[in-house]
């Protein structure tokens, strides 16, 4: 199983990135997809998820309305449109797949990669 994150970088104040999550060793078409954050000190956050088919999706708060979360099951990848990003949206975004079947909980995830907005 892999989830190999990419897109990160340094963006200015107000700017635009375009995340990707490619993902290879699993039905990618089963799992739910999102999106999490970390900065340093802080606990990783969810933010934004899309339902295994792609018709439902969740935002935090904070980034509704500049965020987007997408997927693509013919290519196995999920995206993450980010704009007008804050200085504080700084961090290591990673990918997530999970499903639960039954009892059991798949649940995997990306390395991370590294978002900077910094003028």
């Amino acid at each position: 199983v892999q989830l190999v994150e990419s897109g990160g970088g340094l963006v200015q104040p107000g700017g635009s990135l375009r995340l990707s999550c490619a993902a290879s060793g699993f039905t990618f078409s089963r799992y739910a997809m999102s999106w999490y954050r970390q900065a340093p000190g802080q606990e990783r956050e969810l933010v934004a998820a899309i339902t295994s088919a792609g018709d439902s999706t969740n935002y935090a708060d904070s980034v509704k309305g500049r965020f987007t979360i997408s997927r693509d099951n013919a290519k196995n990848t999920v995206y993450l449109q980010m704009n007008s990003l804050k200085p504080e949206e700084a961090a290591v975004y990673y990918c997530n797949a999970r499903r639960r079947a039954g009892v059991s909980l798949y649940d995997y995830w990306g390395q991370g990669t590294q978002v900077t907005v910094s003028s």
